[in-house]
């Protein structure tokens, strides 16, 4: 066996298979260790099947690669990976869910990937099976289907001999060490005893550079091995193989085609045909995570019992949708575990708070992942950065708050979630509250509707007072909800008197010593702001794209309060930290970094009414000139007292506004609260949530991370250019130059329909061709029509470029505006006073 190699991957499922044969095919020497054999995790009991559908950006992105993959395998390799290219149809039996269909086909539209929508007329010429009087129609994807799970990973493996790869089968890790230039990874040869799998006698040490857990269900082991968190844990599936339906055989025999993967989302299950049967897949409701703490060592490619009776409702479905399967027995059952993680979303990036180490873990649609993760993971380690931003499956979305608690609950439901409607207005209740901040319960009597962000729960609209407690999930839907009239009034606040957002999620770090001028001057792209004053800055990625946005408040010569996005805490931190360990292993001097999220609450006040409000409470010697221009200009910081609260005061507001951000103690948390809502009352102030604050901040076109901004586009890009300092040296400046500028983020109004806005996903069409994608959308208030942000070829960026956009597979008339289409001199928030 090996002793050193450049990338080590632990686990030889479908996913370790996948990263190791583009590890090599990027020119990495590498070896993968596997405990038992290839495929003995949740890889031998998995349905095998592809789906395309998928909301998210970059899983989309992930799994059309894999499809287009895996077809090329055989030629390559001489090993026929089962693939059934027999389609994909997705039945709707609700309007809601073709608005669904329809929100995903702009997702699908920018990513390439073919779609289709069918009539039920269609549906039953096709596949007369079906019953279909009761559909309102389908998604079909022609060029997906299912493939043979063990199969398609012995292929990716020997894909990755041929490459180069060793694979080491019977060897469990027992230890990782880092040096501080490779990992040493301590291994224990595994022995058959009594049926098991248990370490024997022989042990060894490998040196890597580079080390990918692709652990699967056992990846609660490898965060104890690593000190880390990983929040994938198994969830049982379940899935039923029936006896030979002689309706179908009749069907095949009569020179038909293979049904499609056929999937009744509504009902939540899958069928797809299998050696004249079916086999049928739901998701119901109470399945029960496992494996919290550790596979058992008896648990090897082994199942757990049937549970009949928990999927007796999809059974029943099943039949209503294949009358002819009534009579058909059950043949086989299955009922093995499936990682999850929280959202859904596998945990693919750095580990945090440790060097090259890679995560691979939380795979729920894992055959369908596997080898868009092997390219895309591959790309980050050999190049730096993927071609599409990763962020979304960061491993370090969740923080240190999570625990095993929670993400054994929140899995659960993310399983239960799979067909589910998924609203972008989705909020999911398990374990909910978590975090709160003081204001929380004030906030709820009032009206509050919350997300979760974070972990932290924050008011997304304040909705009537009598609510009553499912008011927000009826609320939701794909086009303007319960919600929607409600968040145009609290942005008319803003607009017309003022609005009070509660912002204490903002991630806040404390940048401090000898060292953090010289540091922060290289960490980010913009000039450092002087003493008492901020500037909006961006940390860059080596690659010269966007890694995340930074507001700097400079309190002293060396000493600054860092805030950036509420969702990102860890994974800005681990950046932050491990950025400044590095200049400081180069020469760089001291620093110290301390994350003082929880310890600071913030209130964003804005409106042309938010300095009338604060003068009724702050003490000061001269109150009437303390909040003037003279004394606190705009984008400066000032230390203030309202009432008896100390709070550090920030003049900029994320609407657009006249507008101060309070930072204070967050145990005064309450006491400020209620001394704002009362000195408020008279002014017309409302409580404003994270809906309309999402609408305003798009009429001042200022870009967010994870919208807007991200690792796969430039602040040159993002247009960005005011805050890019060429004259100095930063962290990713000649990347940034050298990429240019590939296409450029716009802002847009849009002539939209008359019961809905865009969400940002939708395509941005000029003449029947795809010329970029939106990533951000909602109501302009002040302009009484939808507006977006995306991005397009740098040739259709000129102010007044007429474009359009498609919502519900119709196109809509959409305009180039300016930059900060709502008071673009800035007139309103330089007011004085």
């Amino acid at each position: 066996m090996k002793t050193h190699v450049k990338a080590l991957v632990v686990g030889g499922g479908a996913v370790g298979t996948g990263i190791a044969y583009h590890l090599a095919k990027a020119g990495w020497d590498t070896m993968l260790l596997e405990r038992d054999e290839l495929t003995s995790g949740s890889t031998w009991h998995a349905a095998g099947l592809l789906p395309l559908f998928n909301m998210s950006y970059a899983t989309t992105h992930i799994h059309k690669y894999s499809v287009d993959f895996y077809k090329t395998l055989e030629a390559e390799t001489g090993l026929n990976a089962g693939f059934a290219v027999v389609g994909n149809l997705r039945m709707a039996q609700t309007d809601a869910r073709m608005d669904e269909y329809m929100l995903y086909s702009s997702v699908a539209e920018t990513a390439d990937v073919y779609h289709e929508f069918l009539t039920p007329a269609q549906i039953k010429e096709r596949w007369p099976l079906v019953r279909t009087e009761d559909l309102k129609g389908a998604l079909f994807h022609p060029q997906d289907g299912y493939i043979n799970p063990a199969d398609v990973t012995q292929a990716m493996a020997k894909g990755a001999r041929q490459r180069g790869v060793t694979i080491e089968r019977k060897w469990q890790v027992d230890g990782y060490k880092w040096t501080g230039s490779e990992w040493i990874v301590s291994v224990t040869k595994m022995v058959e005893k009594g049926g098991n799998l248990v370490p024997g006698e022989e042990t060894a040490e490998i040196r890597a550079e580079h080390v990918v857990t692709a652990t699967g269900n056992h990846a609660q082991r490898t965060a104890r091995l690593l000190g880390i968190k990983i929040p994938a844990i198994p969830v049982e599936h379940q899935y039923i193989v029936t006896e030979p339906d002689p309706a179908l055989q009749a069907w095949r025999a009569a020179g038909n085609a293979e049904h499609p993967v056929l999937r009744d989302a509504d009902a939540k299950w899958y069928v797809r045909e299998e050696r004249g049967g079916w086999i049928l897949g739901p998701y119901e409701r109470n399945a029960p995570a496992r494996f919290l703490y550790d596979v058992p060592e008896s648990f090897r490619a082994d199942l757990f019992p049937l549970d009949l009776e928990r999927i007796e409702e999809e059974y029943m479905s099943m039949i209503h949708r294949i009358p002819s399967s009534e009579t058909v027995g059950l043949k086989d059952d299955f009922n093995g575990p499936i990682c999850y993680t929280p959202d859904g979303n596998p945990l693919v990036g750095p580990a945090p708070g440790l060097r090259n180490m890679w995560l691979a873990e939380g795979f729920s649609f894992g055959i369908t992942a596997a080898g868009g993760t092997g390219y895309y993971l591959a790309q980050m380690m050999t190049e730096g950065e993927a071609e599409i931003d990763m962020a979304s499956l960061d491993p370090k979305r969740y923080g240190s708050w999570m625990t095993t608690e929670y993400a054994a609950r929140k899995n659960e439901e993310c399983y239960e979630h799979v067909f589910i409607l998924h609203h972008p207005d989705e909020e999911r209740e398990a374990c909910r509250p978590l975090r709160t901040s003081p204001a929380y319960d004030r906030q709820k009597s009032r009206g509050a509707q919350f997300g979760q962000v974070n972990g932290w729960d924050r008011p997304n609209y304040y909705g009537p007072l009598d609510a009553a407690p499912d008011f927000d999930h009826n609320s939701r839907s794909f086009r303007r909800g319960g919600w929607w009239q409600y968040a145009v009034d609290e942005a008319k606040a803003i607009r017309e008197t003022a609005g009070l957002i509660d912002a204490t999620a903002f991630t806040k770090h404390l940048v401090r010593g000898p060292g953090a001028t010289a540091f922060l001057d290289w960490f980010t792209c913009n000039a450092l702001p002087k003493v008492g004053r901020i500037n909006l800055t961006y940390a860059l990625t080596p690659t010269g794209t966007t890694r995340t946005e930074y507001t700097i408040v400079r309190n002293g010569e060396n000493d600054y309060y860092l805030v950036s996005a509420g969702a990102w805490t860890a994974y800005d931190a681990d950046y932050l930290r491990k950025s400044a360990e590095d200049f400081m292993a180069n020469g760089g001097g001291y620093l110290d970094i301390h994350d003082v999220t929880t310890q600071w609450g913030v209130f964003a006040i804005a409106g042309p009414k938010s300095r009338d409000i604060l003068k009724e409470i702050v003490k000061d010697a001269n109150p009437d000139t303390v909040l003037s221009n003279k004394r606190f200009p705009w984008l400066s910081a000032r230390k203030i007292e309202l009432g008896m609260c100390p709070v550090n005061a920030i003049r900029v507001a994320y609407t657009g506004e006249l507008g101060w951000e309070l930072h204070h103690p967050i145990e005064m948390q309450n006491y400020l609260f209620d001394l704002l809502i009362a000195a408020g009352e008279k002014h017309g102030m409302k409580l404003v949530g994270a809906r309309a604050q999402n609408w305003l901040r798009q009429e001042k076109s200022y870009r967010a991370f994870g919208t807007e901004l991200g690792r796969d586009a430039t602040p040159m890009e993002a247009g960005l250019d005011r805050f890019i300092d060429l004259s100095k040296d930063f962290q990713g400046k000649q990347a940034m130059i050298d990429t240019g500028v590939r296409f450029k983020c716009v802002t847009v109004l849009i002539d939209g329909p008359a019961d809905a806005d865009p969400w940002g996903k939708e395509a941005i069409i000029v003449n029947g061709e795809k010329v970029g994608r939106l990533t951000s959308g909602g109501y302009s208030v002040a302009f009484g029509k939808q507006i977006g942000m995306g991005y397009v070829r740098p040739d259709l960026a000129e102010v007044g470029t007429k474009l359009q956009v498609r919502m519900f597979r119709e196109l809509y008339d959409a305009v180039v505006t300016e930059d900060s289409p709502f008071d673009p001199t800035n007139a309103r928030i330089r007011v004085d006073g």
